[in-house]
């Protein structure tokens, strides 16, 4: 038996180990398994390059819990240690097997089949045992089995082992305070998330648990429809099928496959969701990958895989590199080609799956200008009659009737179809067109389309009377041609303001023919838009200012020009706000019960 001293700098190694190197205890089983298949990925090399001729025997890594020994052994067939090379691997803590392993073999052009590295990855054990045990017998003839034992402190022993086939067993002999570890069921559930699709074959309680090949390391061409719509579903199991994909492959100038799925979206889904799975060369990482696929995209779902995504000691955390700007670039720029190749290969298909891509789509215009560039080109906008159109499509639609005195062209749009239904009416009524936008990003769409489109306004079809959505030369032609007097008009203005009880709404009179509303409310288009804007920014202050209204009171219409010259009736003068407020969605609590209960004294006059 030899005894010795790890080469540290330290004999607080451990300590920092269990504590603070890694993110999570339950990462020391995805090092060891990692580490397991490079012993694996090794021997297959050596067998391919001829250096190492013997049979190769069946390839896998086997974990197995022992709860009443209170042990996790992990084993591989791989190339094996001898005893020089456990000195050299386990007993300088950091140093990288794989690191020699690559260098030495780095004109063969295999060296991307090595996963992880011995080192800091195998003392992760530590996180949860008091003593770790590794057995190994080394592929190279004559040499003997070798047992190395290390408990948590900086010495360890090495003597002769017993092991009789060519591989390495760790053994972990689990601490009090990690027993949760000894549980088969906790074991599975990580090896799931870790070990799902590493290349190497993972049995556990007696069946093969991974995928060791799954789709988006095979060539595109390889693929059907139904093999993505399967990988899909051993992904996310309990989600609708996705509307279609991308696959990633590229080699240069960094190393990235995976595929993306474009998930039926709603709404109300939550774009922090983690849905986009990080591996590197098939060993999970991590799912917080916002600083490899921009966060309109984080609605995608799906995998990427990229030994080139640079990441701290405890591959956890992903560290800033240029490689990440540059993936993060591709990634959008495929996403972009693709939505612009089925645009074009078939927009009625495209059409049906607007309702379902628009949110992440107009999100990406808003954050990303080279996203913004491309989408120009199949972003759509949704008329009244459901009918779809690109931006310059539809601006050549509405350009003769929609233009303004100053050649501004005016988008009429609402924001709920059913709701703003009275203003709809009245502007197609008018011969204009209205598009729908009733998405959780469309305020700031329309914002940033507005302030990056020359002589272009976007104007919701409630901010103003129809005949000044859309402002003509000949607008003026009935000003001064009102019928009121002077003091007429301050006494409808005077009885209204009465009404309003304390609201600071701005009283207006406006010749809108006989067949409008005898009272409207508009909301004015800039202040509400920033007020919507700042509720959805979380920004509590705006939604506290008072909602900036304007009653426009219709003169032409036979109602009010029967209240002129008689009597002030407030029952009436009550009726009509509270039906242009409920027109607006505005009447609610008291005054919408005030509002039923005058209603049914009316009609029982």
């Amino acid at each position: 038996m030899e005894k010795g001293n790890i080469s540290v700098s330290t004999e607080n190694i451990f300590p920092i180990i269990k504590r603070s190197l890694y993110s999570e205890q339950e990462i020391f089983l995805r090092e060891l398994v990692s580490n397991a298949v490079d012993a694996i990925q090794k021997i297959k090399h050596l067998s391919r390059t001829g250096e190492f001729k013997a049979e190769l025997g069946d390839l896998k890594v086997s974990v197995a819990v022992d709860k009443e020994a209170k042990t996790i052994t992990i084993s591989d067939t791989g190339i094996g240690m001898t005893a020089e090379e456990v000195k050299k691997y386990l007993n300088v803590v950091a140093f990288s097997g794989a690191e020699e392993f690559i260098k030495k073999y780095q004109e063969a052009g295999e060296q991307g089949d090595i996963i992880g590295k011995f080192g800091l990855g195998f003392y992760s054990a530590f996180m949860v045992a008091d003593k770790v045990e590794v057995n190994s017998l080394s592929h190279q003839e004559g040499v003997e089995a070798v047992r190395w034992i290390n408990d948590g402190s900086i010495e360890y022993s090495i003597e002769k082992g017993e092991r009789e086939s060519r591989g390495t067993d760790v053994i972990l002999h689990v601490s009090e305070d990690a027993t949760e570890y000894l549980e088969n069921v906790r074991i599975r559930n990580i090896l799931d998330k870790y070990a799902k699709f590493l290349p190497v074959e993972i049995h556990f309680e007696d069946e093969v648990i991974n995928n060791p090949n799954p789709i988006w390391r095979k060539a595109p061409s390889e693929l059907e429809d139904k093999d993505y719509q399967e990988f899909f579903k051993e992904l996310y199991p309990f989600d609708q099928e996705p509307l279609f994909w991308i696959h990633l492959n590229v080699d240069f100038p960094f190393n990235l496959t995976g595929v993306l799925y474009f998930p039926k979206i709603r709404n109300d889904i939550d774009p922090k969701r983690n849905n986009i799975k990080l591996f590197s060369r098939q060993v999970f990482i991590t799912d917080e990958v916002n600083q490899i696929v921009p966060d309109y995209l984080m609605l995608l779902q799906g995998v990427i895989d990229s030994p080139d995504i640079p990441l701290n000691v405890s591959r956890s955390y992903l560290q800033g590199d240029p490689n990440v700007k540059k993936i993060s670039n591709y990634i959008t720029r495929k996403v972009g080609d693709k939505l612009l190749e089925i645009f074009r290969e078939d927009r009625g298909k495209f059409e049906e799956k607007w309702k379902d891509i628009n949110i992440f789509v107009k999100y990406g215009m808003v954050t990303d200008e080279k996203f913004k560039e491309k989408a120009q080109k199949f972003a759509l906008y949704q008329n009244m009659d459901g009918n779809y159109f690109t931006f310059d499509e539809y601006k050549e639609k509405i350009a003769g009737n929609q233009t303004d005195k100053d050649e501004n062209l005016v988008v009429l749009y609402a924001t709920n179809k059913e709701d703003q239904d009275i203003f709809i009416s009245s502007a197609l009524g008018n011969g204009y067109d209205v598009l729908l936008f009733d998405g959780i990003v469309d305020n700031h769409f329309i914002d940033n389309m507005e302030r990056q489109s020359e002589k272009v306004r976007f104007v919701r079809v409630d901010s103003d009377t129809v005949d000044k959505l859309v402002p003509k030369e000949d607008d003026s032609k009935d000003e001064g041609e009102l019928v009121l007097t002077e003091e007429q008009e301050n006494k409808l203005k005077e009885v209204f303001t009465n009404a309003l009880e304390g609201k600071t709404w701005a009283i207006q009179l406006g010749k809108l023919g006989s067949e409008q509303l005898p009272v409207m409310l508009t909301r004015p288009e800039f202040m509400r838009r920033m007020k919507e804007m700042a509720s959805v920014g979380g920004q509590d202050f705006m939604r506290e200012m008072p909602d900036s209204v304007n009653v426009v009171i219709n003169t032409e219409h036979p109602l009010v020009q029967g209240m002129i010259d008689k009597d002030e009736d407030p029952e009436l003068v009550r009726e009509l706000l509270d039906l242009a407020m409920l027109g607006q969605g505005m009447l609610t609590g008291k005054e919408l019960t005030g509002f039923i209960h005058r209603s049914i004294k009316m009609l029982n006059k």
